[in-house]
């Protein structure tokens, strides 16, 4: 491994790039959702699939191609993916019907998988490790840059040029990446007798697929439906049978000894509670503004914006901090001004301003900043670095699945919340009476800050310990 201060900047571009145009492109394609839904005719039910495909296929395909890249080494499988990325993105611009758009970003999601999957662990491999907070706040930066540029360079690029260019221009940009990347990032590639578990690795994926897609349909079709609920008892069945699986074979695909450490498994359950509580603010604070203080699309998504810009500054600054004085109470305080803003967005009324959103909204993109550079800096410190591909895919599987369990657990509440106060069920939840509307949402965001601050508990047991 190099620590030459020049080559770890450009490594720095070089996986910045790639973390950057896989992170955009799961957030600009949802500007083009109607444009897109128009030009084949199709349901807004059916369009979704063109970004949920692509979600679903990182989430599941993680832990998979962190543990290939550990095996055959990263540069390759990261390289690898940037080529399926870019050649998928080209067949999206020219899919000529909405099923092979859907299969197309299938592919674009597994090259996406590959690159995120070995960017922190080739991250971490070209900083020392006493700057690896400083290289994962500059991460988290670009994470929340993309976050926040996707809707916005999207809304431009599909007015000037129409929605298939989305996907065109990531072709110069991953040229130019895959380039940057074969030139700096340092060539770790390996030859090992172990094999590749694919039957772990299918168990697993499969057992995600089901449990995401019901908590994802369910919203549509109703969670006590038998096709609902029996996804997601299967998805659980088979979880459990992945885990009797990896602890009977020679070369599991998931090693689950890294369990026993106990700073990495109470940093994948602080990862969870951040990831869930954070859906309830970016799911459910846009309905409100535009049902309750009738704020236009154009102005909500300016209110938007504000929480990535202030995640984008304080990634950095965690990293920095997490470094000097350990990522404990980094992360710790990070989950308190996370919380603290949840529950000051609880006394949002029909009478909150502009104002009061943008502070309110900022304390959770200062909290969110602090808390995730530094927890994963804890959470990757604690496995051996030849692991941190598959340690990474982890991470990533229970952070979003915590995401998409926030936006269908906020959803139930906030409807609940309304059913009780008027005794009506809504289908579109804009009907409701607004004293309802408000009450509702104020109890569901109180609800979110006391779901945000139990990550404190497995934040603060923990110890600023590292594995070799």
């Amino acid at each position: 491994m190099t620590t030459d201060s020049n080559r770890k900047w450009w490594a720095l571009a070089a996986i910045g790039s790639g973390t950057f145009m896989s992170t955009i492109d799961g957030s600009i394609v949802n500007i083009a959702l109607n444009t897109i839904q128009k030009t084949y005719g199709a349901s807004l039910g059916q369009v979704e699939w063109v970004v949920l495909a692509y979600l679903l296929g990182i989430v599941c395909l993680l832990p998979s191609m962190g543990r290939l890249g550990d095996m055959i080494g990263r540069r390759r499988v990261y390289m690898a993916g940037f080529i399926m990325f870019t050649a998928a993105s080209a067949l999206c611009g020219m899919a000529w019907n909405l099923p092979l758009l859907v299969a197309f970003r299938v592919v674009q999601a597994i090259g996406a998988a590959m690159v995120q999957a070995m960017g922190l662990a080739l991250l971490v491999q070209a900083f020392p490790a006493s700057e690896r907070g400083r290289a994962l706040g500059y991460n988290g930066t670009i994470i929340a840059t993309g976050v926040a540029a996707g809707p916005v360079l999207g809304g431009l690029i599909i007015a000037s040029l129409g929605w298939r260019s989305i996907f065109f221009v990531n072709i110069p940009f991953g040229l130019l990446a895959l380039v940057l990347s074969y030139k700096v990032l340092t060539d770790d590639s390996k030859r090992t007798q172990q094999r590749f578990d694919y039957f772990g690795a299918a168990l697993l994926g499969g057992s995600l697929v089901s449990i995401l897609y019901s908590l994802t349909e369910g919203q549509h079709i109703g969670f006590g439906t038998p096709l609902t609920l029996g996804l997601f008892v299967g998805g659980f069945i088979g979880l459990a049978g992945f885990v009797w699986w990896e602890r009977r074979i020679d070369y599991p695909m998931l090693n689950m000894q890294f369990f026993k450490n106990r700073n990495f498994s109470l940093g994948l359950i602080a990862a969870t509670l951040q990831g869930l509580t954070l859906q309830f603010n970016f799911v459910l604070l846009p309905f409100f503004m535009q049902n309750v203080l009738h704020f236009d699309t154009r102005k909500t998504g300016l209110m938007m914006v504000v929480s990535p810009i202030a995640i984008s500054i304080f990634s950095m600054v965690s990293g920095r901090l997490s470094d000097k004085f350990g990522p404990r109470w980094v992360a710790a305080a990070g989950i308190f001004f996370l919380g603290l803003g949840l529950y000051r967005i609880s006394g949002l009324t029909a009478e909150s301003g502009v104002m009061d959103i943008v502070l309110r909204v900022f304390f959770i993109g200062t909290g969110f900043g602090l808390f995730n550079s530094a927890n994963t800096s804890s959470v990757l410190g604690n496995v051996p670095r030849e692991h941190g591909g598959v340690a990474n895919g982890v991470l990533s599987v229970v952070r979003s699945t915590g995401q998409i369990s926030g936006v269908t657990l906020g959803a139930f509440i906030w409807s609940a919340q309304i059913f009780a106060r008027t005794g009506k069920s809504f289908i579109d939840m804009g009907d409701a009476p607004q004293a309802a509307l408000v009450g509702g949402f104020q109890t569901t965001m109180f609800i979110a800050a006391c779901l945000c601050w139990l990550a404190l508990i497995p934040t603060l047991v923990r110890t600023d310990t590292t594995a070799s």
